[in-house]
């Protein structure tokens, strides 16, 4: 059963955010890319108390197909780390890293004495996948050449990491060593419709209007939806890094976990699978839960 924190969290956290689903595609359209026109891309480092002491960041710009963009690392200071964290933060594809996010960057920098690198991939309804993707595989591969990698990933974010593994393994060369994805946003298409619709009034937080919405315009169209850039979980399993995956099932996003797991085990890719009963989409990032302190001892004892 949840945790008494988990269920306030549940009430309160849809409530804090605003969280409705869409009048209309076009309205929505509209609306998210005028509020793209009001933000500030850099990395919201304020979130962190004393950053600029405890943390050096440095930045790369990368030449997408639609554009160039910029990736930030963040190390701890006076550390030269042997791992990398290669982290794809969620939103939907058309938000970029949340301050929540960001306090998380820095834990996993701190304890696992780890460089954590973050690029800040363009957004939909503006961008596509196709936009970044060749250009952040190509980054990875480069971080990957370096020494051990972690490809990290939360919601879209996990997707969009699953993606660049799968691309990174058809390349050969270098490969991640690990990958952890966080209710991760796998399949795009309409192959869990049924289940993700029976799920779309138990979840406070996502609404199955929008994820329809965001995943076409990622996509870059109903016809790509099923292409593995944009859900990696139809593609080739294949020869993957051993991953640990989390997802609850108050969350609608656990039929496509689902999906993966069963698919997964026709292969030889190690994947570990925990769902917990009841519990938010990207749980193991929501702050003060126990459930979320357990993922973290529960991932850091997977990466040893």
């Amino acid at each position: 059963m949840p945790s008494r924190r988990h269920q306030l969290l549940a009430w309160a956290l849809p409530r804090m955010r605003g969280s409705r689903d869409l009048e209309d595609v076009a309205t929505e359209r509209a609306r998210v890319e005028q509020w793209h026109t009001t933000l500030d891309r850099a990395l919201p480092t304020n979130a962190v108390p004393r950053f600029d002491r405890r943390y050096t960041i440095t930045t790369e710009t990368l030449a997408g197909a639609g554009g160039a963009f910029t990736s930030y690392t963040v190390t701890p200071r006076g550390l030269d780390p042997d791992l990398t964290v290669y982290y794809l933060h969620g939103g939907a594809f058309m938000a970029p890293v949340d301050p929540f996010q960001v306090r998380y960057v820095v834990r996993l920098a701190t304890e696992l004495q780890a460089r954590v690198v973050v690029p800040d991939y363009p957004l939909t309804p503006e961008h596509t996948v196709h936009d970044s993707h060749a250009a952040v595989v190509d980054h990875a591969v480069g971080w990957a050449d370096e020494g051990p990698l972690v490809l990290l990933g939360d919601s879209a974010g996990g997707g969009y990491a699953l993606g660049v593994a799968e691309a990174m393994r058809d390349r050969g060369g270098a490969q991640a060593a690990r990958m952890v994805l966080f209710s991760p946003w796998v399949d795009l298409s309409t192959s869990t419709a049924e289940e993700t619709e029976a799920l779309d009034a138990y979840d406070p937080w996502l609404f199955i209007g929008k994820l329809r919405a965001y995943a076409e315009w990622w996509a870059g169209g109903a016809d790509r939806l099923t292409r593995y850039e944009a859900s990696p979980a139809l593609g080739r399993l294949d020869g993957l890094p051993p991953t640990l995956m989390f997802c609850g099932t108050r969350d609608l996003l656990v039929p496509g976990c689902r999906l993966l797991a069963r698919r997964a085990a026709e292969t030889d890719w190690d994947l570990t699978y925990i769902e917990e009963p009841d519990l938010l989409h990207v749980y193991p990032l929501l702050p003060l839960i126990p459930e979320a302190r357990r993922a973290w001892r529960q991932m850091v004892a997977w990466l040893g």
